[in-house]
């Protein structure tokens, strides 16, 4: 099926493709769902989308149900699996094809989950790739522009992700869960017979008390008398925000307190989201998959006041993705870093340099100048050498940004085995010889 997809793309124009796809997606779905028996009809389904922070709370709202003692399944963006026993996503995709996802979901089943958290992308939406899956509670983290390469406009791309919440309308609990503190928040929550608000300071279950650190962050979850001391241990405000998510979904589902603030404590971390990498050296490293301008604002937002020394950023953009960002990402970096070290991101068939001077152009706005405090090194594995090399104290700080769990490096002509954290921690330990 996909490589009939591929053959097809090649043949007809590129409009008439994009038209048609989502059709065929459909008769995919239709059939894949028959094949595998309408697995998710016979579990309770939980869809998680948004622009960021999709993953991070996919992760907590499984880690806390599990936790809680309920059988619970994840598929998203990092990983899959069910309880414990949680596999790498090798692919770059938050949605795989509906093969894959009803296998998956068949799988679940037959080993007795009852409950499956899905991170859920707008082009699955949009593509009825999730077709057939009965979402019972639909969250919604924040809606910002992305993919407008694909929906063609912000509004298209806001009606894909709502159609999770039509979804949740017709079945089982009808829930939707969204952020008061987006623009668009209303506009999801007013889509389903019953939601939940959140925010920070704004919402139905508001954080109160919040106290960043550079590994963790406190804060107090409220919803009238109600009160949760939370820990989470994924550091960043953004992230305050998505366990409030998770935090609405569990009190739905019945978790008492304690649940709820030991379930949230318990994820240590998420793979490519705020990890700090330690092996030995005097300088901070952290690696985070952000990729978007919200997620750049968002990031930088948090981690520029607990930098006390210099912040050094290395980071790309994507080929055959949504070029009007690479010069909004240059400049946010820019903005916020006292050097940027400009790189390789999976250019694909695109020219990496064309890229570069893109996001360069960015960074120029903010201030930047090449070889003085903006660096244009293509190859992403010595981009990240030479980053680290340009950290000379303990209160500096090194964020590698763009790849985070990704396993693999999309060239024009090939694809690499690759992983940030590997290539960093290599590096940091040849600088140590």
């Amino acid at each position: 099926m996909i490589n009939i997809r591929k053959i097809v793309k090649k043949l007809i124009p590129k409009t008439l493709f994009k038209q048609i796809e989502p059709f065929g997606h459909l008769i995919e779905s239709v059939i894949m769902n028959i094949i595998y028996g309408f697995p998710s009809h016979k579990m309770h389904i939980i869809g998680v989308t948004g622009t960021n922070g999709k993953t991070t709370t996919t992760f907590l709202i499984q880690k806390m149900l599990h936790e809680a003692g309920f059988k619970v399944g994840m598929l998203s963006t990092v990983a899959y699996g069910s309880g414990d026993d949680i596999k790498n996503q090798i692919k770059h995709m938050t949605t795989t094809e509906s093969s894959i996802l009803q296998s998956r979901l068949r799988d679940f089943y037959r080993q007795g989950v009852q409950w499956v958290v899905v991170e859920t992308s707008s082009h699955a939406l949009a593509q009825y790739r999730v077709w057939g899956l009965r979402y019972e509670i639909a969250v919604m983290t924040n809606v910002t522009n992305d993919h407008l390469d694909y929906h063609g406009t912000f509004d298209n791309y806001l009606e894909s992700k709502r159609r999770l919440f039509k979804i949740a309308a017709r079945f089982g609990r009808k829930l939707g869960v969204a952020n008061a503190d987006d623009p668009n928040g209303e506009k999801f929550l007013a889509t389903t017979p019953r939601s939940i608000s959140y925010g920070i300071g704004n919402g139905d279950l508001q954080a109160t008390n919040v106290k960043l650190a550079t590994d963790h962050s406190t804060y107090t979850a409220v919803d009238g008398d109600e009160k949760y001391n939370i820990r989470i241990n994924i550091p960043g405000d953004f992230n305050v925000s998505n366990s409030l998510a998770a935090i609405a979904v569990g009190r739905e589902l019945g978790l008492n307190k304690k649940q709820i603030e030991t379930g949230i404590a318990a994820l240590k971390n998420v793979e490519g989201r705020m990890n700090a990498i330690d092996e030995g050296q005097k300088f901070k490293v952290i690696i985070d998959f952000a990729s978007t301008p919200d997620a750049f604002e968002r990031f930088f937002e948090s981690v520029r006041p607990l930098v006390k020394g210099k912040l050094i950023a290395v980071f790309g953009s994507a080929g055959r993705r949504d070029e009007s960002k690479r010069a909004v990402q240059g400049e946010i970096a820019g903005r916020y870093s006292e050097e940027v070290v400009l790189t390789e991101e999976d250019d694909r068939d695109v020219d990496g340099n064309e890229i570069l001077a893109q996001i360069a152009s960015g960074a120029e706005q903010a201030g930047k100048v090449a070889d003085k405090d903006m660096f244009l090194v293509l190859d992403r594995a010595e981009a990240i050498k030479f980053a680290l090399g340009r950290a000379k104290n303990a209160d500096d700080t090194v964020v590698i940004l763009g790849k985070g769990h990704e396993k693999t490096l999309e060239r024009a002509t090939e694809t690499l085995e690759w992983s940030d954290t590997e290539v960093t921690k290599s590096a940091l330990r040849a600088m140590k010889r």
